[in-house]
């Protein structure tokens, strides 16, 4: 089978180590800038987008794996992100500081994907895999962006501004 393949497993492996790099880069270059509610709002919807996989069996999986996943990303790792997440006025802009925290968390996802590799291997194909730890992420990304909506939203409303 295709999944079973070691470059197929090698290059799975690689991609998610490239696109967490990239997602880290990104996570730090944004602290620089001001944010804006189209900033807070646009990536879980774009995430969003990420639940078509399921359309094609390749990535199904259990109803309660899912929702455990999805379970762990919102009531485990969501959390060290929403409190380590700050937001600050500048003048009339809002920033979000940099967290090292969200490196941390994005490093040690990557870490138990790469040890349960071995051990979900038996059970899940990669599409699966894949499909498993998107919803745990999304699980992680909705509850700390409402977080931050809500103190984007705060800011504004303190000083008198409007949205």
């Amino acid at each position: 089978m295709l999944w079973s393949n070691p470059i197929v497993q090698i290059g799975s492996v690689a991609f998610s180590a490239i696109a967490g790099i990239v997602l880290i880069i990104l996570r730090l270059r944004a602290g620089k800038r001001p944010t804006t509610l189209k900033k807070i709002i646009i990536p879980p919807l774009g995430m969003a987008t990420g639940l078509a996989m399921f359309a094609f069996p390749v990535t199904h999986i259990p109803w309660l794996w899912g929702v455990s996943a999805f379970g762990t990303g919102l009531l485990i790792f969501a959390f060290p992100l929403i409190v380590t997440t700050q937001m600050e006025r500048v003048e009339e802009h809002i920033f979000v500081r940099r967290s090292k925290a969200f490196i941390a968390i994005m490093i040690t996802l990557f870490i138990i994907r790469l040890l349960l590799h071995g051990i979900v291997e038996q059970y899940m194909s990669i599409p699966q895999t894949g499909a498993l730890f998107y919803l745990l992420a999304f699980g992680m990304i909705l509850p700390w962006r409402f977080a931050m909506l809500g103190d984007f939203l705060r800011l504004k409303k303190v000083e008198g501004h409007h949205v």
